[in-house]
């Protein structure tokens, strides 16, 4: 069973045919489906069915002379907006016909590693090789399994226009960086080492959350999981249609990236306010947005 079906609001399936009786129904009352033909025998298929604003489970698997056959599901919540434009590697998973992106955004200084929601439409915009010639962006979201609300750092005026320019001066090193200019790795070595200097001197008075005011690093072993913190910039509530639970859809800036996260709203701890944080484990997920025939 999912282990992140409760982050869309199932969190009471304790057997396996609880799932089942849903995943059935999704296959037979979908809302959304997309196919590929990958042989002259078999055709991949997705069967999408939604459970409340922007939230559901999509079934994927391969139909043949016999009829179909399941493969994996996987719970999603849909994001809004563009989250980046940067170039994406998408690789095959090993253990199913899932894919999962990879995309180096200058913003975060590393390599974003996130779960695709699209596959049947990458497959077919791969197999038609319209990849290369098309302007494509991505929207991230993320599913959490639990959460923390925290305060905001108090900043004043000059603090803000001065982080900001720090944030677009590291941006700018690490571009140049990235294609072997020998300075600005110099410049962000010792960027690092006054950071870590600040850091290990104000630690000893001060709380990590007050010097630390947003992060996003990876969590545990999958590589598409993520612990954040990160401040709210909206917030909205839905209900799940089948189970009746209630959700908080929250838009956070992490990183300078904003993007949505869903999360049951049993397992975030506080109160959700624009201008606080959020601070929890999140999977990654994204949507890759193509142009519409």
């Amino acid at each position: 069973m999912h282990s992140y079906l409760k982050s869309v609001g199932f969190s009471n399936l304790k057997k396996g045919k609880d799932i089942d009786k849903i995943l059935k129904d999704i296959c037979n009352n979908y809302d959304e489906k997309h196919t590929v033909q990958e042989d002259a025998n078999q055709v991949f298929v997705e069967y999408s069915k939604s459970f409340g604003t922007d939230i559901g489970i999509t079934v994927c698997g391969t139909t043949d002379e016999d009829g179909f056959h399941m493969e994996y599901y996987f719970p999603y919540f849909q994001g809004t907006g563009i989250t980046t434009r940067e170039d994406l590697v998408i690789e095959k998973r090993s253990a199913n016909d899932s894919y999962a992106g990879v995309c180096e955004d200058i913003r975060m200084g590393v390599s974003l590693i996130f779960y695709l929601q699209n596959a049947a439409e990458y497959k077919k915009e791969n197999m038609l090789n319209r990849l290369l010639s098309q302007n494509i962006s991505t929207t991230f979201s993320g599913l959490a399994t639990q959460g923390k609300i925290l305060l905001s750092v108090c900043k004043s005026d000059e603090q803000i226009i001065s982080d900001r320019e720090a944030t677009k001066n590291r941006s700018k090193l690490i571009a140049e960086a990235r294609n072997g200019d020998e300075e600005a790795i110099e410049s962000l070595t010792l960027e690092d080492i006054d950071m870590y200097s600040m850091v290990s001197r104000r630690i000893m008075e001060e709380d990590v959350f007050s010097i630390v005011d947003t992060f996003f690093m990876p969590h545990g072993m999958e590589c598409d999981q993520y612990h954040i913190l990160g401040e709210i910039i909206n917030i909205s509530e839905t209900d799940n249609v089948y189970t009746k639970e209630k959700l908080y859809c929250l838009t956070v800036l992490c990183n300078e990236i904003t993007f949505d996260i869903c999360i049951n709203k049993s397992d975030l701890q506080g109160e959700p306010m624009i201008g606080r944080r959020f601070k929890g484990f999140i999977w990654l997920q994204g949507r890759i947005n193509f142009p519409e025939d």
